[in-house]
């Protein structure tokens, strides 16, 4: 029986064509822009591209001409690979290729029976796991296709996965005391109206920062304290705070070390908003030292929790 194991995921530009691709998909998404009328959220869509699509091509260009998730997403498979040999490994994305509509075909033709489902998103949220499943179901319909399915729509209390972070954190500090240090986990930020609506994505990621606190305790990392805060705010709408901006205020102590706590791989909203964007926040209301911690990328106790998962 030909089994598979298949990673959903974002997606990002590979390149500075695809900018406009990524974002145009991802803004008529009826997750991310939740407005019922389909001709209205491709209004907004088109009024939201027309003003970021310039100084999102920007962005890229300034880390490279494409996201950093491209070549992290292609290490991680790789390693993946190798640790499961007997399992076919693909990743879909949900706004650039490859698409869900072409990989289903293509594990169809392979004859795939059983499929493991992890998307790269550890919280659940309707803007990310909830709307890559509902592309993922789709295709399989389309194709007509029926495989055995065990889907994972979140993994923040995984005990390796939480090990992977703070192995993470501990290479990002080096021989730095930690008790000099406020950590901060930084969360991809949602609109308040998302939360208020239902989404989980808050309250599993307060939860996923308790865990950890609680983890770096037992190993004896003392932190001078501990924080949740959420970045990349867009448009003018009420977002869950606090701000990683106005956490940078708020802090006495003067040295920060950031983990990206949204993210199983790095990409522009950590190689770009974080390395550079916020680093200059920090710099500009005095932060002494600032240090981002790398995610998961290639960290071999996160493929160990990858395995728990599919070993289930």
């Amino acid at each position: 029986m030909k089994k598979a194991i298949v990673f959903l995921n974002m997606g990002a530009p590979r390149n500075l064509e695809e900018v406009e691709v990524f974002l145009r998909n991802m803004f008529n998404d009826k997750n991310i822009i939740t407005v019922k009328s389909s001709l209205l959220r491709s209004y907004i869509a088109n009024s939201i591209i027309s003003g970021r699509k310039g100084e999102a091509t920007q962005s890229y260009e300034e880390i490279g001409g494409k996201s950093p998730l491209v070549e992290h997403t292609e290490t991680f498979l790789s390693n993946v690979r190798k640790e499961f040999p007997e399992y076919e490994v693909i990743n879909i994305m949900r706004y650039t290729p490859p698409y869900a509509s072409s990989e289903v075909k293509w594990l169809k033709a392979k004859g795939v029976e059983d499929i493991v489902v992890i998307p790269l998103y550890a919280q659940y949220s309707t803007t990310t796991v909830k709307s890559s499943l509902e592309d993922f179901y789709e295709a399989l319909s389309d194709a007509k296709y029926s495989p055995n399915l065990r889907i994972y729509s979140r993994f923040y209390k995984n005990k390796t996965y939480n090990l992977a972070i703070i192995e993470q954190i501990k290479i990002a500090l080096g021989d730095k005391e930690p008790k000099d240090f406020d950590l901060i986990f930084s969360a991809h930020s949602l609109p308040v109206k998302i939360i208020e609506n239902g989404d989980s994505y808050k309250k599993e990621t307060i939860e996923n920062v308790e865990i950890l606190s609680q983890m770096l305790i037992d190993q004896n990392i003392n932190f001078k304290n501990v924080h949740l805060a959420y970045q990349s705010k867009v448009g003018p709408m009420e977002w869950i705070e606090p701000s990683l901006e106005n956490k940078f205020k708020s802090i006495i102590n003067k040295k920060v070390i950031i983990y990206p706590i949204s993210f199983i791989l790095d990409n522009s909203e950590t190689e770009f908003e974080l390395d550079i964007e916020y680093k200059e926040i920090a710099e500009e209301v005095g932060l002494e030292e600032y240090i981002v911690a790398n995610c998961l990328n290639d960290s071999k106790l996160f493929i160990g929790a990858v395995r728990e998962l599919v070993e289930g």
